[in-house]
């Protein structure tokens, strides 16, 4: 069945404009890190990725790597896109990043003009598209000059390969310095992806003032804290969680018995303003204003639609915020 998107996706979602610039990013954004590679169904990810384009999700966020295989959710997606969403492409944000591990030899990884050059070229042809709207270096590269890094996204933009240019997971020093080094070349950062949430909050020491006194945006990855931040871990740690599993993106160390009675204790504090855990989990991380997008991953369409529901409580009392505040201190 052809697909047409719902007539009233602009409703309910808020949209939040992206540091200085002049582009508005929606409150949650979808991420295919998981769920969308060669070893799951293109049945499923397309019902994911057109729920979430009908509830006003209009940010979709990839890598070169993101899979498994390596490359193959930019190929399911390109797909999706070809199928589906060639008539909204204008209406989307899609991003993509380079900087882990592609290909074998020298040139595979990291942050040199020569990897980030030959990764955006190969995922437009697997995507299918002329251009992404943001491009990001998806990790700092302790080996190679940061101006050649960022160089390589000042080409790449001047290029229109890609409209905007991003960094991830950069320390404070590492942004304030990137940031400088862009505005010199006349292509502004226009947003940092960290890691973020209840359980993850080192942006808060530096990077989100590096951020705010620069007019650059951020968007949160793993707001759910790779779903300790759900119902999932409620009753312990389920056999098919990945915690559970040996190559899992948790690891054991991270689900603690006491991170486990502080996830049960956040729990109420969610029930007593009507959300689940994950609803109030991605309100935390959008508080303030601070974070421009909390970025959610999801295996199934439900999971998408009870995230997208945070926005309808997005509100914290003080003594709300001062009974979380405790729980993370214990």
């Amino acid at each position: 069945m052809v697909y047409t998107a719902a007539e009233d996706r602009y409703e309910k979602m808020k949209y939040s404009r992206c540091g200085n610039s002049g582009l508005l990013l929606p409150a949650i954004s979808l991420g295919l890190w998981h769920n969308f590679g060669g070893v799951d169904t293109v049945e499923n990810g397309r019902a994911m990725l057109r729920r979430a384009f009908d509830l006003g999700i209009t940010h979709f966020d990839l890598a070169n790597n993101y899979g498994p295989p390596a490359g193959s959710a930019e190929n399911m997606f390109g797909e999706i896109m070809n199928t589906d969403f060639a008539p909204y492409r204008d209406e989307m944000i899609i991003s993509t990043k380079a900087g882990y591990y592609m290909w074998p030899g020298p040139y595979g990884e990291w942050g040199s003009k020569k990897y980030l050059t030959a990764s955006i070229d190969q995922s437009l042809k697997r995507m299918g598209l002329d251009y992404v709207d943001i491009f990001y270096s998806h990790r700092p590269d302790p080996n190679t000059p940061l101006e050649e890094t960022m160089g390589a996204l000042d080409s790449i933009v001047k290029q229109g390969k890609a409209l905007y240019a991003g960094i991830s997971s950069y320390s404070a020093e590492q942004t304030e310095e990137a940031v400088k080094i862009m505005n010199k070349l006349g292509t502004p950062i226009l947003i940092h992806q960290p890691n973020y949430s209840m359980l993850n909050r080192w942006i808060e020491d530096g990077l989100q003032d590096v951020l705010q006194d620069n007019g650059v945006g951020s968007i949160a990855f793993c707001p759910l804290a790779q779903g300790l931040l759900t119902k999932k871990y409620l009753e312990g740690v389920p056999e098919d969680s990945r915690a559970a599993k040996p190559t899992g993106a948790l690891g054991e160390e991270q689900v603690t018995d006491e991170v486990l009675a502080q996830v049960k204790e956040l729990n109420a504090i969610a029930a007593e303003r009507g959300q689940s855990l994950a609803q109030m989990s991605l309100a935390w991380v959008l508080r303030n204003g601070r974070v421009t997008s909390a970025l959610i991953g999801a295996s199934k369409v439900s999971q998408i639609e009870e995230n997208a529901a945070a926005l309808n409580n997005l509100e914290f009392t003080d003594g709300e915020l001062e009974k979380i505040e405790q729980i993370l201190g214990k």
